[in-house]
This record gives C-alpha cells, sequence and structure tokens, in this order.
C-alpha cells in the first residue's frame, strides 16, 4: 500500500508546519480578502493556525500586512476570531 503525501504549510504566526487541512487559508484577490474554506480559491494565499494564541499573535505582529504587503483592514481580522471561536 501507498502511503499519499500529506500536504504541509507553515503558520505565519507560530512558524509550526501543520497539516494544511489543519490551517485557515486567508487568500487576497486584488483588493479584497477572503477565508478559504474549500482550499482551491484563485489568489494569493496565507495559512494560519486555527487557534487563538496564533490569531492574537497575527494580529499583535501584523502578520497579514507583512505577508501580502498591503494594509488589511480590522474587519479581517475581527472574523479570524470570530472563527477561532466557532470552533
Amino acid at each position: 500500500m501507498i502511503n499519499k503525501k500529506v500536504p504541509e504549510r507553515m503558520c505565519m504566526a507560530c512558524r509550526s508546519k501543520k497539516p494544511k487541512k489543519d490551517l485557515i487559508r486567508i487568500v487576497k484577490n486584488e483588493n479584497d480578502f477572503n477565508i478559504d474554506y474549500s482550499g482551491k480559491m484563485n489568489g494569493r494565499g496565507a495559512y494560519i493556525c486555527k487557534t487563538k494564541q496564533c490569531i492574537d499573535k497575527c494580529i499583535k505582529q501584523k502578520c497579514l500586512h507583512k505577508t501580502f504587503k498591503t494594509n488589511v483592514s480590522p474587519e479581517v481580522y475581527n472574523t479570524l476570531k470570530e472563527i477561532v471561536v466557532e470552533n
């Protein structure tokens, strides 16, 4: 039996590698930011853990600003907080 390779991505806050399905993907399309639940949206993507610590660290260090090299509205960070509260 052949084991399939599990795709791994790095969290932009804690810099740890985890399986892609365990992370949240944030996508930038032109001037719009979206949360990619399917993992297949077009655009530049960044990954973050589904933990409150990583979300807080991302907000404090402005990881999305650095990753996408543009200003990110507070609504995007609020959406991330809401996702973590739901889980």
